[in-house]
């Protein structure tokens, strides 16, 4: 690379920025496909998984744990909402939690554009 060039080598791949967009791009696919790329949002995980000792110490590394805990918790409530609409109730939470799942996506990504970490809450 040249000196002051600011294109990135070749060799080292994806910067932790993009990373970081592909794990949230992923995990929309995944959530946005209702469920038919599922697949997409386990690997975004895996990955902010396999990312996040390198990200420590970084804004990036907000991100990461936003990332996570938006899977695990949307997980829980999704099958909590699974095992409720055997009672006729979980159709209803199911709904509120893939909408707070695709607000959690959304408003982590959009902290990321802004060069922000997520705030923690809801």
């Amino acid at each position: 690379m040249i000196q002051g060039d600011d294109t990135p080598d070749m060799d080292k791949g994806l910067s932790q920025r993009q990373l970081v967009h592909l794990m949230y791009g992923l995990f929309a696919v995944g959530i946005l496909s209702a469920g038919i790329f599922g697949a997409a949002a386990l690997a975004a995980v895996v990955l902010a998984y396999l990312k996040r000792g390198d990200m420590v110490g970084t804004v990036y590394a907000g991100h990461i744990d936003w990332i996570i805990r938006t899977f695990w918790w949307g997980l829980l409530w999704l099958t909590l909402s699974a095992l409720g609409s055997l009672i006729f109730v979980g159709f209803v939470t199911g709904l509120v939690a893939v909408i707070w799942i695709i607000y959690r996506i959304a408003k982590g990504w959009l902290a990321h554009w802004a060069g922000e970490t997520p705030l923690p809450g809801l």
